[in-house]
């Protein structure tokens, strides 16, 4: 029983009770569950909802508001602050909008409602009750997702148990009101998930009108087909690359006849440890240029391309 488990581990058997009565079942969150955007729509439509002027400017603007925290982030993980941005400007606006479910009645439901996934979320519910004993927070107070992801960088609660730092060295990992906090803390989950200092995020290629057979596109798994065998195909890369290399290979449907192809290297696959989306990892990364690009930023490039090997040949 997740109350006993909890209570040998020091937490007091009477919070975590009153706590526990205080979730509400919301069949809208497994419905919610079920529809996941990802899975219904395509790249120019997933694209059109976080490639917005809007969005863009307000990348800039938080950039320019928290600089030395992201050039510290920089520093210390190595993960541009075009990046750490572009993941909080996709998951909360930058913070505007950080979810309408109360974390404790998403955590308790999918815990003990979902069908498949149950196990999973009591580790996520065990985790949140955790954090908010140990930070001395009503667990009942607390707005997230309909997945129980919190905070300007939505962070599950076990990924905020693993990965959350107290970057303004205030004492408290604090992912819901403090910027400082998210910031470092996003810079901190990419570096522990294999972020490569200096590395792009993907390359552009060229290809047919409609992806061949024998190829399975957009896996997001660590890069899994070399230059060589895509080449065989008709894909390949507009810069030069070692034949050898190993690459996502991703097809993304512009729209009902157009397809676009892409590269993806080992940060790319980094994205994805964020959520398990190549529309997601993508969208991430095209944020992140159009910021970078605003601000006139000096990072290495994250896309290689045709126009980058001729500006540098």
């Amino acid at each position: 029983m997740l109350v006993d488990e909890l209570a040998g581990q020091g937490i007091q058997r009477r919070w975590l009770e009153d706590a526990l009565r205080g979730a509400e079942y919301q069949q809208n969150v497994l419905e919610a569950m079920e529809g996941a955007v990802e899975r219904r729509l395509r790249w120019d439509e997933y694209r059109a909802i976080f490639l917005t002027p809007e969005r863009i400017q307000s990348g800039v603007g938080f950039i320019e508001a928290h600089r030395r925290a992201f050039e510290r982030a920089e520093a210390e993980f190595g993960v541009p602050p075009e990046v750490i941005a572009a993941i909080i400007g996709v998951e909360t606006s930058y913070g505007r909008f950080t979810g309408s479910h109360r974390v404790l009645d998403s955590l308790a439901t999918l815990a003990f409602h979902h069908p498949q996934r149950g196990d999973f979320f009591r580790g996520e519910l065990a985790a949140f009750l955790e954090i908010t004993h140990e930070q001395n927070v009503d667990p009942g107070d607390l707005m997230g997702s309909y997945a129980g992801a919190m905070g300007y960088p939505q962070f599950i609660p076990t990924s905020y148990r693993a990965y959350a730092v107290d970057f303004d060295d205030d004492g408290v990992r604090d992912l819901w009101t403090n910027p400082v906090d998210a910031i470092g803390s996003v810079g901190n989950y990419f570096a522990r998930h294999g972020w490569r200092a200096g590395e792009p995020i993907y390359q552009e290629a060229n290809g047919p009108v409609a992806p061949p057979g024998g190829i399975e596109f957009n896996r997001t798994d660590k890069p899994y087909r070399k230059v060589a065998e895509l080449a065989e195909k008709g894909i390949r890369p507009e810069a030069e690359m070692d034949a050898a290399q190993e690459v996502i290979p991703l097809a993304l449907e512009v729209d009902e006849t157009t397809w676009r192809y892409r590269f993806g290297r080992d940060n790319f696959y980094v994205i994805t440890r964020y959520n398990h989306s190549h529309l997601y990892a993508m969208a991430v990364t095209e944020l992140a240029e159009s910021i970078r690009d605003s601000l006139g930023l000096q990072t290495v490039p994250l896309v290689i391309s045709a126009d980058d090997e001729e500006a540098n040949s």
